[in-house]
């Protein structure tokens, strides 16, 4: 196990589809490589594109360096994504599909899918980068009627602390991983910090659906 820390011209428009042109030719022959380090006996949903997935996750360099970690990184809440849609980068997004809760993955990624050749610091330009996930929560496609629903028990198109911080149990529960009560208020804060924009302590539909679509 690895530990060690550490949107102009003609011209340029055409410049810039030759680029990209290359660059997906180049990541279409790229490969990630994935590694299935724990998987639960019992998976009742697996992470699909769309889903919100609560993760924490390290990742490393080839020769061990480690250049994230969620745990340490800011106030170390676990991680809430939307797996699929580019919040990460193109390896880890594809990476994390069809995870079970509690599912636990080492997966390696390309300097094509990952950095690219400038990196971006501290990853060096060209590096391949591995990245050691626990999936934490998968719930269905978030920002929609029937996730938001699920949490708003009053049905009055607001979620409250309460509400969250149940719908989390409830699902934790569900699929057999059940955690103490500090576990579920980190990551109900986290939510809140996240979603609750005027700061007014519920969470209003509008706020909840980062898509905006109209069906909330």
């Amino acid at each position: 196990m690895m530990r060690r820390s550490v949107s102009a011209s003609s011209l340029l428009a055409l410049l810039s589809l030759l680029t990209l042109r290359s660059f997906c030719a180049s990541a279409e022959d790229a490969e990630v490589k994935i590694e299935v380090l724990f998987k639960p006996l019992d998976c009742a949903q697996k992470s699909k594109k769309g889903d919100l997935m609560n993760v924490h996750y390290d990742g490393y360099l080839l020769d061990g360096t480690q250049f994230f970690c969620s745990r340490s990184d800011k106030a170390g809440h676990p991680l809430w994504m939307v797996v699929g849609v580019g919040q990460v980068i193109r390896g880890l997004d594809s990476g994390m599909l069809d995870m079970c809760p509690g599912e636990k993955r080492k997966i390696t990624v390309p300097p094509e899918l990952a950095f690219g050749a400038k990196g971006k610091a501290p990853v060096p330009p060209n590096a391949t980068v591995i990245f050691e996930v626990e999936a934490l929560a998968v719930n269905r496609g978030p920002r929609s009627m029937e996730a938001f629903s699920d949490m708003d028990q009053n049905k009055d198109r607001k979620l409250t602390k309460e509400e969250v911080k149940e719908y989390l149990k409830e699902d934790y529960t569900k699929v057999g991983n059940p955690r103490d009560d500090a576990f579920y208020q980190r990551i109900m804060e986290d939510i809140f910090m996240k979603n609750d924009h005027n700061k007014d302590g519920l969470i209003s539909a509008r706020e909840y659906n980062v898509y905006e679509h109209d069906e909330l």
